[in-house]
């Protein structure tokens, strides 16, 4: 069966952070996959989940202070994987880790000293490593020692932060995503790299009552972390890690006002082309 997708092509002045607001806006209303270029971003939802009043409660169209103009139109069918296909080049993490697609050669571990190799089938999901904070996340992940730690990655996209950590010796991990999408692509990533650790969980902040872990990933939209900081912070062990990224260097005065609020301190920063990963200690 052909499955048709409404496509909205968004122009955005300026790109940043309007690209970023509109994303998670428009995830909250039914749109399941985006591709960002330079302009903007093209926004997709399947046909049977749009109405024409779709984009009435998407606050920052109204918003005086971006720009943003539109375009829409009706595709019979997409074939998401001949599309990510086009642009998911095979990566590296700081000569350590390696996140590639199914089709991509193996890295050979042993000859070029890779020592973590994560296959991803992202498909409609965030979190291939090719966007700056998966990949800053993955650098603060390599510096932890993740043995037998309790781990919770939120907002987990494809499930690749979930994955490292599990190569890493954490156990049990927790990956929780409020999009369906994601929930089942993470189930299948979780598989694919045959890892045994990992739950993973569909919904939001409100699954964390009475939970407790060592080390906490939270790679989600700025106004996300910033209404759900309590309860992360509320989740975490005594001397537990928190690892926040998925905003901009002029977001982290807000962000870090936040967590000091609760008595975390400041660790360290990575920065990554105006985006940043930040890592705080109970």
């Amino acid at each position: 069966m052909n499955i048709k997708y409404i496509g909205y092509t968004f122009k955005a002045m300026p790109k940043e952070p309007a690209t970023e607001i509109l994303i998670a806006q428009l995830s909250y209303v039914g749109f399941e996959s985006f591709v960002e270029n330079e302009d903007g971003v093209t926004a997709y939802i399947q046909e049977k989940d749009w109405n024409s009043e779709i984009l009435e409660n998407i606050q920052i169209l109204n918003s005086d202070e971006f720009e943003i103009t539109f375009k829409k139109e009706i595709i019979e069918q997409i074939n998401w994987n001949s599309e990510w296909e086009k642009n998911f080049n095979q990566i590296q993490v700081a000569n350590l880790v390696s996140i590639r697609a199914p089709f991509h050669e193996n890295p050979i571990p042993k000859n070029n000293g890779i020592k973590y190799d994560i296959i991803i089938e992202p498909k409609m999901s965030f979190g291939t490593g090719h966007h700056e904070t998966t990949h800053m996340m993955v650098r603060h992940l390599i510096s932890l020692d993740l043995t037998n730690k309790k781990v919770l990655d939120m907002g987990c996209g494809t499930g690749v932060l979930a994955i490292f950590s599990e190569m890493k010796g954490a156990r049990p991990i927790d990956a929780i995503d409020i999009d369906n999408w994601c929930y089942i692509n993470s189930l299948e990533n979780v598989e694919r790299n045959n890892c045994k650790q990992i739950t993973v969980y569909e919904g939001d902040a409100s699954l964390l009552k009475h939970k407790k872990y060592d080390v906490i990933i939270a790679n989600i939209n700025r106004n996300i972390l910033l209404n759900d900081m309590k309860v992360y912070i509320n989740c975490l062990s005594d001397i537990g890690v928190l690892l926040l990224s998925g905003f901009y260097k002029k977001d982290v005065p807000i962000i870090d006002a936040e967590v000091s609020k609760y008595g975390l301190i400041f660790d360290e920063v990575i920065e990554r082309n105006n985006w940043v990963a930040l890592k705080y200690l109970k």
